[in-house]
C-alpha cells in the first residue's frame, strides 16, 4: 500500500514530522497541475466575471499549492539538508514560471478588469474592493499589459531572479555553517563562561580540543562584545565581514550574483516602463518616490549625525585612554562599546542576561499579549521540525483565534536571523464557507540552555523575540476574512514593520521587565537598580544605530535608484558610507554580500521601511504613553482594544495610512521617535 504524500493533505496542519524530500517532486506534479487546470477554466468564457466564483475557482487552488510549497520553503530555511536543498531548487523554477505566468495572463486580467467596472464590482465590501485594487495593481507589475517578447523575457527574468536569490541565500548560510576556529582557553580571557561551556561542548562533540567558535550570532557576538584577546576578535571579525565574497571559495561568492540581481531588476523596470527598480518597488508602498526616500533617509541622517560623531569621539576617546587601543579598529568597536557601557551605567549585558530566563521571557511575553489584546495562549500539538519547536494556540473567548510554531535556537542548517512566515492565512473559504483560522512561524536564533539550565536571552534578543511575535500578532488577530487583505497581506511594505517595532518597546516598561525576568540562579526578578541603569544606557550609541541603519537603506535605495549600479555595488557602498557614516569599515568589508534582505529577502528597494515604519510604531506606542496614567501604566487595555481593532484586526482591508489615523485621529509625526531615540 503506498503512503500518502503528507504535502497533498492541506486540511489541517503541515506533517512537518513525516515530509520528506522524495515527496516535494511529486506533490508539485500533483499540485501545478490542479492549479493549471484551474486557470484554464477560470479564464474561459463559461466562468463569469465574478468575485465568489473566481476565488472559488482559481484562489482554492492556488492557496492549496501555496502552502504545499510554504511547507517546503520553510524546511529549507530551518532544516536545510543537501537533499531538502536539492528538491527545493529542482521545483523553484517550476513554481516561479507558474506564478510568473499567472500572475502575466491577459484572460485572467480581463476577468477582474471586468469584475471591477461591473455593477457587482462597485458593490463589493471594502475590503474586497481593495483586494481588487491591488488585483489589478499586481497583474500590471507582473507584466500582464506586455506583449510578445516583452513579455517572454519579463517570465524569464522572474525565473533567473527566483534562482539567483535562493543560490546567495544558500552561499550565506553555508560561508556561516562552513567556518569554525578552535581556539584555547586563554584565547577565550573575558568571554561569558555559559558561551565558554558551550564552545568546549561543541570542540569535544568533534572529539577536538579547545573551544569550536563559529559565526552564529550565540557565539560570534560575545566573542566581539567580551573577548579581551585581541588577535582573536580580529580573525572572527574577517571571517564575518567577508563570509560569501571573494575572500572565500569561489563557488560561495555573491559578488556575480549581485550584479545579475541588480542588472536583471534594471531590466525589469525597463520593461515595465519605469525609470529604474526602485520606482517599481515603491508603487505599492506609501512612499511615493526613490527621491522621497532618500530625502527622508537623509533628514534622518542629518539629525542623527551629532549624536553619532559624540557617540563615536567618546568611544575613541575611552578606548585610547582606558583600553589602549589607540588605533580602534572595527573588530574592537564591540568589546570598546561594552567597556565603555559597563564603566558608564556600571552594569553588562551578560549581567542582565542572567534575569532573562527563556521560560520567564514567554509567561511575562504571553501574558502581556493576553491583558492588551484579550486573548489566552495555551500550549498546543502538532508535528513539528525539530525537536526544540514548540506550538501553541490563541483563543478569545474559547473560540481559537490562531496558531503558531515557535522555533528559537540556533542550530546548522538554519538560516540565520530572526522572521515570521504564515503557514496560513485567515480565509472563509468559498469552497465550504468555513473560516480557516491562521497559523505563523516565528522563528529566531537564540542560544540554546547549556548543563540543564533555561536558555538565557540577552536584552537585545527579548526584543527580538518581541519585534517577531508583532508580526505574528498582526497575521493572527486579524478580523479580516478575504485572503488578499487579511493579515499582513495586501499592507504596504514599508508599514509591515509597525506592529512588531511596535512591540519593542514594551521591552523598556519597568512594570513589564518585572515579568519577564527571574535570575537563573535565585529566580529573583531583575531589581530596580540595574534596570534604571539599562533604561539610562537604552539610547547609548543611538546616533551611531541610527545612521547604520540610514546608511544600508541608502545603499539599498541608491543601488535600485540609479542606472549602472549593477557594476558599481562596492563603489555605491562606499560612496554612502562617505556621506553618512561616522564609522567606516576596513576595506575587505563586504556587508552586501550577505545583505540577504535585499538580495533575498524581499526588502529590495525597501529597506528603509524599518525607519520609515518606525515613525509610525513609535507614534502608535505614544498612545499607550499618553494613557499611562492608572494602575495599569501602559498596558492599557482599552487603548490596546483600539489598537487592535484600528491596525492588528483591519489588517490590509485599507490603507496603512488609514489605518493609522482611525487609531491616533491623526497622520503620524516624527516627533515621538526621537524623543525615544534620545535625539529630540
Amino acid at each position: 500500500m503506498t503512503t500518502p504524500n503528507p504535502l497533498l493533505d492541506t486540511s489541517g496542519l503541515p506533517a512537518f514530522s513525516s515530509i520528506q524530500p522524495a515527496h516535494v517532486t511529486p506533490a508539485m506534479d500533483v499540485l501545478l497541475k490542479e492549479a493549471e487546470a484551474a486557470l484554464d477554466k477560470v479564464t474561459g468564457p463559461d466562468v463569469p466575471a465574478d468575485y465568489d466564483t473566481l476565488s472559488l475557482l482559481l484562489d482554492v487552488a492556488t492557496e492549496r499549492l501555496g502552502r504545499a510549497w510554504g511547507a517546503v520553503g520553510h524546511l529549507n530555511s530551518v532544516a536545510d539538508t543537501p537533499e531538502i536543498r536539492a528538491a527545493y531548487n529542482e521545483n523553484l523554477p517550476r513554481l516561479t514560471e507558474f506564478y510568473t505566468r499567472l500572475g502575466a495572463d491577459e484572460r485572467l486580467y480581463a476577468k477582474y478588469k471586468a469584475l471591477s467596472q461591473s455593477p457587482e464590482g462597485q458593490r463589493l465590501s471594502p475590503a474586497r474592493h481593495r483586494a481588487l485594487e491591488n488585483a489589478l495593481r499586481g497583474f500590471v507589475l507582473g507584466g500582464a499589459e506586455l506583449q510578445g517578447d516583452a513579455k517572454k523575457r519579463f517570465a524569464e527574468i522572474q525565473e533567473q531572479q527566483a534562482a539567483l536569490s535562493q543560490a546567495f541565500s544558500e552561499h550565506v548560510m553555508d560561508a556561516t555553517d562552513a567556518y569554525s576556529y578552535y581556539a584555547t582557553a586563554d584565547e577565550l580571557a573575558g568571554v561569558p563562561a555559559d558561551v565558554v561551556e558551550a564552545t568546549r561542548a561543541a570542540a569535544q562533540a568533534e572529539g577536538k580540543e579547545g573551544h569550536k567558535l563559529t559565526l552564529h550570532m550565540p557565539c560570534y557576538l560575545p566573542v566581539m562584545q567580551y573577548a579581551t584577546h585581541r588577535p582573536l576578535r580580529e580573525t572572527l571579525y574577517r571571517a564575518y565581514a567577508t563570509r560569501a565574497s571573494e575572500a572565500g571559495p569561489t563557488e560561495r561568492d555573491n559578488t556575480p550574483l549581485m550584479q545579475q540581481i541588480i542588472a536583471l531588476r534594471q531590466e525589469e523596470a525597463a520593461l515595465l516602463g519605469y525609470a529604474s527598480f526602485a520606482d517599481v518597488s515603491l508603487v505599492p508602498k506609501m512612499a511615493t518616490s526613490p527621491q522621497q526616500v532618500m530625502e527622508f533617509l537623509r533628514d534622518l541622517a542629518r539629525r542623527a549625525r551629532p549624536f553619532a560623531e559624540k557617540d563615536m569621539a567618546e568611544l575613541r576617546d575611552f578606548a585610547g585612554t582606558e583600553l589602549g587601543l589607540n588605533d580602534l579598529q572595527a573588530w574592537d568597536t564591540a568589546f570598546a562599546s561594552e567597556k565603555l557601557k559597563e564603566a558608564r551605567y556600571a552594569f553588562s549585558d551578560q549581567e542582565v542576561k542572567q534575569y532573562f530566563t527563556e521560560p520567564t521571557v514567554l509567561a511575562g511575553l504571553f501574558k502581556l499579549i493576553e491583558t492588551l489584546f484579550d486573548v489566552n495562549i495555551k500550549p498546543d500539538s502538532a508535528p513539528v521540525w525539530h525537536e526544540s519547536v514548540r506550538f501553541f494556540r490563541i483563543e478569545r473567548a474559547g473560540s481559537l483565534v490562531g496558531q503558531f510554531y515557535l522555533d528559537l535556537y540556533a542550530r546548522s542548517g538554519k538560516r540565520p536571523g530572526a522572521w515570521m512566515d504564515d503557514v496560513r492565512g485567515r480565509w472563509t473559504r468559498p469552497d465550504n464557507q468555513q473560516t480557516q483560522t491562521p497559523v505563523a512561524h516565528l522563528v529566531c536564533n537564540f542560544a540554546s540552555g547549556v548543563g540543564g539550565k533555561p536558555a538565557l536571552l540577552t536584552h537585545d534578543d527579548v526584543t527580538t523575540l518581541f519585534h517577531e511575535f508583532g508580526h505574528g500578532l498582526h497575521h493572527m488577530l486579524t478580523k479580516v476574512d478575504d485572503i488578499g487583505v487579511s493579515g499582513i497581506s495586501g499592507v504596504e511594505w514599508d508599514a509591515v514593520e509597525l506592529p512588531s517595532q511596535f512591540m519593542e518597546n514594551f521591552c523598556w516598561e519597568w512594570d513589564v521587565v518585572q515579568q519577564l525576568t527571574s535570575h537563573v540562579d535565585t529566580g529573583k526578578s531583575l531589581p530596580r537598580e540595574l534596570f534604571d541603569k539599562m533604561n539610562a544606557a537604552k539610547n547609548f550609541q543611538s546616533g551611531m544605530a541610527t545612521l547604520r541603519q540610514v546608511e544600508f537603506s541608502l545603499f539599498d535605495m541608491r543601488l535600485h535608484a540609479e542606472a549602472g549600479n549593477d557594476q558599481r555595488v562596492q563603489a555605491v557602498v562606499d560612496e554612502v558610507r562617505k556621506e553618512v557614516a561616522v564609522n567606516i569599515p576596513p576595506a575587505f568589508n563586504r556587508f552586501q554580500h550577505s545583505f540577504s534582505h535585499i538580495f533575498a529577502g524581499g526588502y529590495a528597494a525597501g529597506y528603509y521601511s524599518y525607519k520609515w515604519a518606525e515613525v509610525l510604531s513609535a507614534d502608535a506606542y505614544a498612545a499607550f504613553e499618553e494613557a499611562a496614567t492608572g494602575p495599569a501604566g501602559v498596558l492599557n487595555p482599552e487603548v490596546g482594544r483600539r489598537y487592535r481593532e484600528s491596525i492588528l484586526e483591519a489588517g490590509g482591508s485599507r490603507t496603512a495610512m488609514d489605518n493609522f489615523k482611525a487609531f491616533r485621529g491623526r497622520e503620524p509625526s516624527i516627533d515621538a521617535l526621537l524623543r525615544h531615540q534620545g535625539m529630540s
